[in-house]
């Protein structure tokens, strides 16, 4: 369910520091934006922006942009993030925000810019005519390909075993190498090592559904 009306969420993000509002005048020059040449990864659909803060708190070499096309739930992710600061004390200076459409992705990032790209949860657009609109569509995966590094990653993870077929049989209909892939993440102690859970992996697994988890590479 997606968050909507939150009043202040549009002056919020606007005026944030921390959310980039010129994305397309970054692309190619995203290290100069952190002040540092660190790995870039981002979160496409990132939500309340749990799991990109921890991920950012733990890798403090690596930078991150997490991404969200709405203004209501990119506000959460804002307050989260000063609640934190507040009570620990941690700035997170390696993670920036963009409130835009990931259709437009290689407007805003180099080709061979980012190093990773996680997918969490994401719309599965049930009906057959929205397919396109999925993150993990071929016509997104195109997209990803064009900003990834060589070797670069695109890791999903979803709880909809219908929308991971799906995914699966994009990602062997586009070409890409499949490297990992599991049907009950929580159940792999290898691959649970590190895992970081969003707030919709902390509800779902919780109530018993399984975890599905792709990584794959071009």
């Amino acid at each position: 369910m997606r968050l909507r009306n939150i009043p202040g969420a549009d002056e919020a993000v606007s005026n944030s520091p921390w959310v980039i509002q010129d994305a397309e005048t970054k692309k190619g020059k995203w290290s100069e934006v952190f002040g540092k040449n660190q790995p870039l990864y981002i979160e496409v659909g990132m939500g309340k922006g749990q799991f990109i803060t921890e991920l950012s708190r733990r890798n403090p070499e690596i930078n991150y942009i997490g991404i969200e096309r709405y203004t209501s739930v990119l506000y959460r992710a804002l307050q989260k993030r000063e609640l934190l600061t507040e009570e620990c004390g941690e700035e997170f200076p390696n993670l920036r925000y963009l409130c835009v459409d990931a259709k437009g992705l290689p407007n805003f990032f180099g080709k061979g810019e980012v190093d990773r790209i996680y997918l969490n949860f994401s719309d599965p657009w049930p009906k057959e005519r929205h397919a396109r609109r999925r993150l993990t569509s071929r016509e997104f995966l195109a997209r990803y390909e064009e900003i990834l590094a060589d070797g670069g990653l695109v890791e999903f993870k979803t709880d909809n075993r219908s929308l991971f077929d799906f995914s699966l049989e994009e990602v062997k209909e586009s070409g890409w190498e499949l490297l990992v892939c599991t049907y009950d993440l929580h159940h792999d102690k290898e691959l649970m090592e590190g895992n970081v859970m969003t707030e919709y992996e902390e509800r779902f697994s919780a109530q018993g559904n399984p975890i599905c988890k792709y990584i794959i590479s071009r």
